[in-house]
């Protein structure tokens, strides 16, 4: 459209665009491309139904591949509400501050390249990462690692990348009272795992259980990509790379700790337990103890302050299988009666207690009641040895020690198991926890305001298997090679061999029990166990 226009015809242009932000943006907007330079910002059809779904909705959650263009959109947006709107109040939102004022800079550009006939209000205070129109709406660049937004009303908070702000569920309940006047919200990110606020709130809005509304573009949204596109595109990306940057896809984007495809195959093993017991019904049984199967029972124990919970599961050692588990935040004194009830009902199996911080308390009452089978271990290792040796063993401490080097050991044999299908997993509490197990600053750990404590007592569950306890069995088998050994290469029986004076075979074979039983009770403390 020619810019060399009537009176007549400018004042009826400004009234179109300002009822349009469609037409206002196609017409007059023109944005900054890396190779052409100033081009006009000609609007795809998605982008278009983005403006559309601007205005009709106070709320709306787009998840969305890189590259489509969808900051450059919302910047046009907002340029047409500052424009055409007095005393609007814009806040850019991301988890830097780069990224909130990189997107307020494209809301400028557009702003200072209009047709200067258009400009009915014209910046009159300009800040690198603000400025206000003669009209009085002002826009303003801020990272979420301050109070920024909680003290004033907007018109229309935009929350860039919001997937990657970790403390958004907090900010969040201080942020609503400033746009509950009547306020706008646009947030937009490519995912990143399950577990923040960005994937419950777009989780909601598809379920309708909140007011925003739902818009998902991934790479395909755009007219212009094809299969070929996507093939070259993705050649050097990893498979959590493509999820989150191409495919819109939250289950296999993110930094989970467990590969997405080995948490697909525990989920596909997850069922409902046969029984739900316990005075809080939080114990979850899958098989009931079989006389013939060997077990071990691990438990983690709660902080006690309320945020995270007292957990154990029980495992049979011959199918690695969880049989049993609990979760729940009873007393102390109650989460050890259970977990000796729990032993004792699968056959006073060996019984791990992480002894960090308020563990050993729980230790103490167990060893008060006498449960006849707790895990030991060498001060300074995890040395493996039985309640006998451990309580004569000045050098022995009940429990299990989980330190800054150890943990991530410890993980690194539970991701091992759960990679090569060695343990089989049917909770669902568990499998959730899967999914918000991340790298966070490259330690292993739950997503903010979720718990890893199921994770975190199978993790110990499975070190104690393929280590204390194969160790175990490997020096147990060992001194009974050795006890036979000894008993076969007695030479005191040598009157009652076949053919001498005096031969009975049924004496012989008398004298031989006696001798063996004899030497068994002798070296019985090596078999121990």
């Amino acid at each position: 459209m020619s810019y060399k226009l009537s009176k007549k015809e400018i004042v009826a242009e400004i009234l179109k665009s300002g009822k349009d932000p469609v037409y206002f943006i196609n017409n007059y907007a023109r944005i900054s491309h890396p190779i052409d330079g100033l081009i006009p910002f000609k609007t795809y059809p998605y982008q278009a139904d983005l403006l559309q779904d601007f205005n009709d909705y106070r709320f709306t959650v787009i998840l969305k591949a890189r590259q489509l263009g969808i900051s450059t959109i919302a910047a046009a947006y907002v340029v047409w509400l500052m424009l055409f709107h007095r005393d609007k109040n814009i806040l850019v939102m991301a988890t830097k501050f780069k990224t909130a004022s990189n997107l307020v800079k494209k809301v400028k550009a557009i702003m200072k390249n209009l047709p200067e006939w258009i400009i009915i209000s014209e910046i009159s205070i300009d800040n690198r990462s603000s400025f206000e129109l003669s009209n009085g709406s002002q826009i303003q660049a801020a990272s979420t690692s301050g109070d920024a937004g909680r003290s004033e009303a907007l018109s229309l908070l935009v929350i860039d990348e919001a997937a990657h702000v970790e403390n958004l569920d907090e900010l969040w309940p201080g942020l609503y009272p400033t746009i509950s006047t009547g306020g706008r919200v646009i947030a937009l990110s490519t995912p990143k795992g399950v577990g923040n606020w960005f994937r419950k709130t777009y989780s909601g809005a598809e379920e309708g259980t909140n007011d925003f509304h739902p818009i998902n573009l991934p790479w395909h949204a755009h007219p212009d990509r094809d299969q070929n596109w996507f093939d070259k595109e993705t050649r050097n990306m990893s498979r959590r790379e493509i999820a989150q940057e191409l495919e819109c896809n939250f289950n296999t984007s993110g930094e989970s700790v467990i590969h997405p495809d080995d948490i697909a195959w525990v989920e596909s093993l997850v069922c409902d337990p046969k029984y739900r017991t316990g005075f809080d019904r939080n114990m979850w049984i899958w098989e009931q103890y079989q006389v013939d199967s060997s077990y071990l029972l691990v438990a983690d124990v709660a902080r006690g302050d309320g945020a995270d919970y007292s957990v154990f599961h029980i495992i049979k050692l011959e199918t690695m299988e969880i049989v049993a588990e609990y979760q729940g935040k009873p007393s102390l004194d109650m989460y050890s009666t259970i977990l000796q009830q729990a032993g004792k009902e699968y056959g006073n199996c060996l019984l791990v207690v992480e002894n960090v911080g308020i563990g050993i308390s729980v230790l103490e009452k167990l060893i008060d009641l006498q449960y006849p089978n707790l895990y030991y271990s060498i001060k300074g290792s995890h040395d493996f040895v039985d309640s006998y040796q451990g309580e004569s063993n000045n050098s022995a401490v009940p429990g299990f020690t989980t330190s800054s080097k150890t943990r991530p050991l410890i993980v690194a044999k539970l991701e091992e198991f759960i990679r090569n299908k060695l343990i089989k997993i049917h909770s669902v509490r568990f499998s959730n926890e899967l999914r918000t197990f991340i790298w966070l600053n490259g330690k292993p750990q739950a997503m903010r305001g979720y718990n890893d404590d199921l994770m975190m007592a199978l993790a110990i569950a499975c070190w104690v298997k393929d280590t204390a306890l194969t160790v175990n069995k490997q020096d147990a088998e060992f001194k009974k090679a050795c006890l036979n050994s000894i008993i076969k290469v007695d030479t005191k029986i040598n009157t009652t061999i076949p053919g001498m004076q005096g031969y009975n075979r049924q004496e012989a074979l008398d004298e031989k029990m006696f001798k063996a039983k004899e030497e068994h009770m002798k070296y019985s403390w090596l078999i121990k166990g």
